[in-house]
């Protein structure tokens, strides 16, 4: 078997807190980032899931600090960056779970390896390796018109390997707002979805494995009112050469990719009474093209090993929209846009005894954000009322990353260790925080060409292990997050207009654990806790949320789970998320209650490789508030309008493993 081309893990790994998905687990979900949530601290900005939240709200940050709708962690798929070059956020329907084989969740600012973007922590995909046959297929369909079909699996031509996976979903939806609030402007969050991938891989001799890769997706969603929708396609191909590192022997990989992502979304302003709904702006285009390079080597001569590298990325695009509706059509055009370039070089060493590992990294960062521009016309003349080019604007950034570990062998719990790393990172804001303004409902957002970059700043210990059937694994943590992007309520006061701000330092503390208990093969439990106390320091600037929770930061969450195999071809599987409230706003005034998911599945194995199972999502069919962004006015009452989270689900379907 000649497996997709990659390095091993970076030389310091273990000194950092790292949590790994297998596969197995990624298929109790329908969508992968729901299976990554079950992480500690892991989270999108919202409490949707891909399949009903608009792009631009499935950003994935870690810790719980202070989500955003920009990813604040970066998601790389065997070397490749997936955070969309315009946006930063993840298209999810780009990575079914047919494709992914495992993750690796690395939490903390990525300084070494991992580049920036690596704010919060890194999530590390990989895809399946199979090429003897199918790797999975399944189909199956539920309740609110729900049908998901997918395969994947591999083939030797010559000597050449092939590996392909393709997927499909599309479902009815459900009307988000809550009654009282619901009204004829209310519609479904429908969604439809495609993705296809091909790999082939090649072994040239002497060590040197390469593989291209090429993928399309295609979704399109209804955004709960009427006549809102979105729209998000891509184009990705990637190619790669490497040398696999073997004692003494250097190893090394080239890899280069582009991503080539469209993105549309058109919204609406709503009547007082939920009524009727208007159309407020058109993004017809945000055409985005992201490109780069990664280089790495690695080796090792006794206790040290060392890895070093660079790597590139270029990201243009622009919005272009409509806006100012007269009743009939829209009068104005907008364009604006730009292009952001990040490289770097990066080295980090390791001396491992197998009894202590101290590691150190190093990077350094040049960053530019040049061709700004803002454009506005009349659309019935094209006379330019409107023509803003934005200074360049560039730097230079150092960050770095340390850590050490003891592992134990003997010891109370008999084979546990300890573990201390600080760290520090920064992120650009994307694009679309510098350029481009949108809509939800009535709230508006304006984009802000003048941001600098976040930088995190962090130090963490950590304690964990294994005994018997129980593994463990524990962190206490804190972290600085310096000139925070957020969207501050402007103006003050006001919650229906935000821009896009450095809003001051989020200062956060946290503690966060897991816990597994495998009795046999029939039975396991699994545990995890996430908490932080998350807090806005922004005394000169912005006294309102000055000691305020981050918007969508939840004090606490824990997940849980339990599989159960009775008899033989019966398999129990259950899975719990819960999460403290949160706020809507970033003056804390709209709050999010807590929230309560069970979902439970069944799976019966007529074959040791194809199983029929049965599933119910939010078993207890509880009320998720997942926004809240308007009010409506019945009468001489009004009512803020809430949004709801997907409510209990049923699906039946056919699944083949082998």
């Amino acid at each position: 078997m000649v497996t997709a081309a990659r390095l091993p893990d970076p030389v310091g790994s273990a000194a950092f807190s790292v949590t790994k998905v297998d596969s197995d687990t990624l298929l109790q979900f329908d969508q992968l980032d729901a299976a990554l949530e079950q992480v500690p601290g892991l989270s999108l900005f919202r409490r949707s899931t891909s399949l009903n939240s608009n792009a631009t709200t499935e950003g994935v940050s870690l810790r719980e600090i202070a989500p955003s709708g920009a990813s604040r962690a970066l998601v790389m798929l065997d070397g490749v960056p997936m955070n969309d070059p315009f946006g930063g956020w993840v298209i999810w329907s780009a990575l079914p779970y047919e494709d992914i084989g495992a993750a690796q969740v690395v939490r903390g600012a990525g300084a070494g390896p991992y580049g920036a973007g690596a704010l919060t922590g890194t999530i590390l995909l990989s895809e399946r390796d199979t090429t003897d046959g199918v790797a999975i297929a399944d189909a199956s369909a539920g309740t609110l018109g729900t049908y998901h079909a997918g395969a994947s699996g591999g083939t030797e031509l010559g000597k050449v390997d092939i590996f392909a996976s393709a997927w499909g979903e599309r479902s009815d939806g459900w009307i988000p707002a809550e009654p009282p609030g619901r009204g004829a402007a209310d519609n479904h969050l429908w969604f439809g979805a495609g993705e296809a991938s091909l790999r082939a891989q090649s072994d040239l001799g002497g060590g040197v494995t390469a593989s291209a890769r090429l993928e399309y997706y295609d979704e399109a969603r209804g955004a709960g009112e009427v006549g809102a929708t979105s729209d998000a396609k891509g184009l990705l191909g990637s190619a790669t050469v490497e040398h696999a590192a073997s004692g003494s022997t250097m190893g090394w990989r080239l890899q280069a990719w582009a991503i080539d992502s469209a993105f549309s979304n058109v919204s609406v302003s709503i009547a007082p009474d939920h009524g009727s709904t208007t159309p407020a702006n058109d993004q017809y285009a945000i055409p985005a093209l992201g490109y780069g390079f990664n280089a790495a080597a690695l080796g090792a001569s006794g206790d040290f090993r060392w890895e070093a590298g660079s790597d590139l990325r270029i990201d243009q695009g622009q919005s272009k929209e409509l806006y100012s509706f007269n009743g009939s059509v829209f009068t104005m055009d907008r364009r604006s846009g730009g292009m952001q370039t990040v490289g770097s070089v990066y080295g980090e060493t390791a001396y491992d005894t197998g009894e202590w590992l101290l590691t150190l990294g190093a990077r350094g960062d040049y960053w530019s954000v040049v061709q700004g521009h803002l454009v506005q016309a009349v659309r019935a003349t094209g006379a330019v009322t409107l023509d803003t080019d934005y200074p360049d604007r560039s730097g230079l950034l150092p960050t770095a990353r340390a850590g050490a570990r003891r592992n134990f062998d003997t010891s109370f719990l008999g084979g546990d260790y300890l573990r201390v790393a600080a760290y520090e990172g920064f992120r650009v804001p994307t694009l679309n925080e510098y350029f481009r303004p949108y809509r939800v409902g009535n709230n508006t957002t304006a984009a802000n060409p003048g941001l600098k970059p976040e930088k995190l700043y962090g130090a963490e210990i950590g304690w964990g292990g294994a005994a018997g059937a129980l593994s463990w694994n524990a962190t206490g943590f804190w972290n600085l997050l310096h000139d925070a992007v957020a969207n501050v309520t402007l103006p003050a006061g006001s919650p229906t207009t935000y821009k896009r701000e450095n809003a001051g330092d989020v200062d956060a503390l946290g503690f966060e654990g897991d816990v597994a208990w495998r009795l046999d093969d029939t039975f396991t439990l699994r545990s995890a806790v996430s908490l932080t106390d998350a807090r806005v320091r922004s005394v000169a600037h912005y006294p309102l949320i000055d000691g305020n929770r981050p918007a969508q930061a939840p004090l606490a969450t824990i997940t849980g789970g339990a599989t159960w195999a009775p008899i033989s071809p019966l398999r129990l599987d259950a899975d719990l998320h819960w999460e403290s409230n949160r706020f809507e706003d970033d003056q804390n005034t709209l709050p999010l209650g807590s929230a309560f998911v069970l979902d439970l599945r069944a799976s019966w194995f007529f074959h040791p490789d194809l199983s029929l199972f049965a599933a119910v999502y939010n078993a207890t069919n509880s009320d998720v508030a997942t926004g809240e962004t308007s009010t409506i006015t019945i009468g001489p009452s009004t009512h803020e309008v809430v949004s709801l989270g997907q409510p209990r689900t049923f699906e039946v379907g056919l699944s083949y493993a082998p």
